[in-house]
């Protein structure tokens, strides 16, 4: 099982090209609600983000291979309106425009994925030279423009000379969860009592999925350190997801019951990448179906960043559950808390337009600083929800 997984989750090596110098005559400025840069520290970086297969398009062109999400979104009812990649923005074709509305936008930095199976159609092997052919043009225009500047050691070999951030994975922690717990993404595999899958075992199989992609970061890590670091001067480090948990109540079990989900959530990955080992409410919960490192493979997990990016979508209440623990084993029912959205009648913050999120300032705060003291402050690259929509 470990083996097959392994292989299937490797899919997304995300870098950042930073600014190398700063917007003078094509900025525009933008009513920014009352912030502006001096608003943050001196070496502060904004930018944007995306995902090579909801940006690019060109699915089943110019030499890429299937991912996995190409046939789970051929199944009908998965996406909304039945909705596929295979145009999408277009960036593939309309690369140039994108880099102009970022330069227009005063961005400083682009994070971007490079897709597996656009250069390994085949999942290993042969070369598709057209998809590295596109990733050399999308490079070399930000380059121009002047404001941005096996499959691993493909990318750092490749694209390193210009490249000097580097994320091995956007999210590990959503493909282990959404893909193998309720199966609501690719592959699709969970327990019965937890949705809608053909197979699966939701109270083993997220665990090894993350534990495979904590392997297989770590390893893409030592050989970019051993190889190519020293050369070429980059830095390189892991895309965490992280919704921020308040307790709901002052008790010591809500306290509890949100450490519980922040382990669980941001932990999962960022403890062992650290410490080497999982968070110890994992291990006391989880017990022997959490996978275990070996003395061999913590040389090179622990430590095994040089900066942390965070995703910080929204924050959520946490409170202990008053009902009964569920007979059922999964990773979201090892969490045992309960949700809230409100306390005392007060929404934690303005609902934006995604019905889950939720516009609260807080929690962006919260999140960096528990970064910072539970994990050794280390330099973290921060993508934060912003909806303009309802300001």
């Amino acid at each position: 099982m470990m083996k097959n997984l392994r292989f299937s989750l490797v899919l997304v090596l995300l870098y950042a090209v930073h600014a190398s110098s700063t917007c003078v005559d094509e900025c525009e400025l933008f009513d920014t609600a009352g912030m502006n840069r001096k608003t943050f520290p001196e070496g502060f970086i904004f930018g944007t983000a995306t995902s090579a297969y909801q940006v690019e398009g060109m699915a089943d062109k110019d030499g890429r291979g299937p991912s996995i999400w190409d046939a789970y979104v051929k199944v009908p009812g998965n996406i909304a309106n039945n909705a596929t990649a295979d145009v999408t923005v277009d960036q593939y074709h309309r690369y140039k425009e994108d880099i102009d509305l970022m330069v227009k936008l005063n961005f400083e930095a682009y994070r971007f994925s490079i897709s597996w199976s656009r250069i390994f159609p085949s999942g290993t092997g042969e070369v598709n030279q057209k998809g590295v052919d596109y990733y050399n043009r999308l490079i070399d225009y930000m380059l121009e423009k002047n404001d941005f500047a096996d499959y691993a050691e493909f990318c750092f070999k490749t694209f390193g000379d210009r490249v000097k951030n580097w994320f091995t994975y956007n999210e590990p922690r959503v493909m282990a969860a959404l893909g193998f717990d309720n199966g609501i993404n690719p592959p699709s595999r969970c327990s019965k009592a937890f949705g809608n899958c053909t197979a699966g075992d939701s109270s083993t199989e997220p665990y090894i999925a993350a534990h495979n992609m904590i392997l297989s970061h770590a390893q893409a890590v030592k050989r970019h350190r051993d190889k190519y670091q020293e050369t070429q001067k980059g830095k390189i480090g892991i895309l965490l997801d992280f919704v921020w948990y308040e307790p709901l109540t002052s008790s010591k079990a809500g306290n509890y019951a949100a450490q519980r989900a922040r382990d669980f959530h941001i932990g999962w990955f960022l403890h062992p990448i650290t410490y080497g080992e999982y968070p110890k409410t994992m291990q006391e919960i989880v017990g022997e179906r959490l996978p275990k490192f070996t003395e061999e493979e913590l040389e090179f997990v622990k430590g095994s960043m040089d900066y942390i990016g965070v995703n910080q979508y929204t924050s959520y209440y946490m409170y202990e559950p008053n009902w009964a623990k569920s007979k059922d084993l999964g990773y979201q029912a090892d969490w045992n808390v309960g949700f809230a959205f409100e306390k005392n009648g007060v929404p934690i913050g303005p609902r934006a337009n995604s019905g889950w999120l939720y516009m609260v300032h807080f929690g962006m705060y919260k999140v960096v600083t528990y970064v910072k003291e539970h994990y050794g402050n280390p330099y973290v690259s921060l993508r934060i929800l912003f909806d303009l929509s309802n300001s």
